[in-house]
């Protein structure tokens, strides 16, 4: 029976009201996305095709052409609102097939299907991993060899993935060390919110503040007419000072719960790793650490080097990343199998697979239904009629007659809200940079700084949206409601959104 949580007297003053679950909130945006296709004309724009340089090589964009929006026309010349059915048929999108249309959406390149098919497999691959026992094992022998020293990880941990955020993009990457890492917090006393904030918090950091992620920072200044990786320098000191940020933070609020863990957001749902480790000792489950073991753990050290070799010199991506970790995972269970790590069988191999991927379902069913949004707006096509369009015109357009510093400002906030209907870096950078440029020359702000405040607003929301697939798998895997994390991290994410927006001011100022 667990204890009673601090503040359990106050929220049952709040008559049974609870934050709705992640899907409701999900369906109620989709329903007011709806409800926009009846209010808003659809627009559309022109493209062209640019090239700029990145590392002496030639790359190709499809952009925006700047000035090129107009409006679809109905029969009699007025600017036509199409409000979406409530079904379609034919694989059409209404409003009750957002679902399932948004989870067979794209392609195996990133796009929904892709995303949830890499979801399931790192789910699958790693709860093989994890039916060794090496993971825990491995974990209670470096908590006695640490002896109390074990809270220097968090910083370290901290720096290292926001410095694979800022190198090479690491997002969906993260998931499969947070498989790893969000147990072994626990395990320190700490909990599931400690260890979200060291891997997929950190490489968010690293995205917004990076200096060289060709994701994101090449593609947006490259479209923006930028030299690529330009202005390097203020953004390695932006990195510094942002990741310096959010390691103290982390460091102060995982010191707090260590001290206190009832005061976690995480306390309920940090008990099903708490009861594991705990039923595991005292039934001696945990195996002592041995060779099989440390076979195993190599394995995911090689694995992990391998995908990063993969990622920063071949290019790889989602089908990629995941074929190699559903390798990795067939190597450990062989592992386990030879070694009886854990008493594994041949079988056993299939079902901690199964569990594994079983365990993630309800996060890859969000990336579904977050496309569903983009999709009821009538999709990410610039050139299609769409509410989405026109949306990001008469924003675009709100913005002309202000004063530049105001202006680099409301830029940033603009694709902070712009993120939540659309988070992949490449495909906001595709859909706003090519608006946000050319406005940045009528407003006084230098187009290296409108790729700026495109990097932060891209990066830092990813923290909260439920629209990102990366950020409920992570919460996914530390058993965490998003309500719950939100009640944690408004404040987190408050603090570096002031950081952001002085940031923009300082930009603006300093003419970067």
């Amino acid at each position: 029976m667990l204890k009673k949580q601090k503040g359990e007297t106050l929220n049952s003053l709040n008559k049974g009201f609870r934050v709705p679950d992640t899907y409701v909130i999900i369906f109620f945006v989709v329903c007011l996305a709806a409800l926009m296709t009846y209010l808003i004309p659809q627009g559309m724009y022109q493209t062209e095709d640019i090239t700029y340089m990145v590392d002496g090589s030639e790359s190709t964009r499809t952009v925006i052409k700047d000035g090129s929006f107009q409006y679809a026309l109905d029969e009699n010349g007025n600017p036509l609102k199409d409000g979406i059915s409530l079904f379609e048929a034919g694989g059409g999108v209404g409003l009750f097939n957002y679902l399932f249309e948004g989870l067979v959406s794209g392609d195996k390149g990133g796009s929904a299907v892709g995303i949830i098919a890499f979801i399931l497999v790192i789910g699958g691959a790693f709860g093989i991993v994890l039916k060794t026992g090496a993971v825990e094992s491995g974990i209670m022998n470096m908590i006695k060899k640490t002896n109390g020293k074990e809270k220097l990880l968090i910083p370290v941990l901290f720096v290292l993935f926001s410095l694979g955020g800022a190198v090479f993009g690491m997002g969906e990457e993260a998931l499969p060390f947070a498989m790893i890492l969000i147990p072994m917090v626990i395990a320190m006393g700490y909990d599931g919110v400690t260890g979200v904030l060291i891997t997929y918090v950190a490489t968010q950091i690293g995205f917004g503040t990076s200096w060289m992620n060709p994701f994101s920072v090449a593609i947006a200044q490259g479209i923006a007419g930028v030299p690529v990786f330009s202005g390097a320098t203020f953004r390695i000191v932006l990195w510094v000072v942002f990741t310096g940020a959010g390691a103290a933070m982390t460091m102060i609020y995982a010191s707090k719960i260590k001290k206190n863990p009832t005061l976690s957001v995480a306390y309920e749902s940090d008990a099903y790793f708490r009861d594991d480790f705990k039923a595991n000792q005292e039934n001696g489950s945990v195996e002592k650490f041995n060779i099989g073991h440390i076979l195993v753990l190599l394995t995911l050290v090689a694995g992990m080097v391998w995908v990063v070799w993969g990622v920063m010199k071949n290019g790889y991506y989602i089908p990629e990343i995941a074929s190699q970790f559903f390798i990795m995972g067939l190597v450990a269970g062989v592992i386990g199998v030879v070694f009886k790590l854990n008493g594994m069988k041949l079988n056993d191999i299939a079902a901690a697979f199964k569990q594994g991927a079983s365990d993630l379902v309800g996060a890859a069913i969000i990336v579904g239904m977050a496309q569903g949004i983009m999709l009821v707006l009538g999709g990410s096509d610039p050139t299609a009629p769409t509410v989405l369009n026109t949306i990001l015109h008469g924003i675009s357009d709100a913005f002309v007659g202000l004063s530049g510093t105001v202006a680099a400002v409301l830029m940033y906030i603009f694709q902070s809200v712009f993120n939540f209907f659309v988070v992949s870096g490449s495909g906001q950078a595709a859909l706003t940079m090519p608006i946000m440029a050319p406005l940045a020359d009528l407003l006084d702000v230098t187009r290296q700084t409108s790729v700026l405040a495109f990097q932060l607003g891209d990066a830092l929301t990813n923290l909260i949206v439920p629209t990102s697939g990366c950020l409920m798998g992570a919460l996914a895997i530390a058993r965490l409601d998003w309500s719950k994390w939100i009640k944690f991290m408004w404040k987190f994410l408050g603090i570096l959104f002031l950081m952001a927006v002085a940031t923009m001011i300082i930009a603006s100022v300093m003419g970067f």
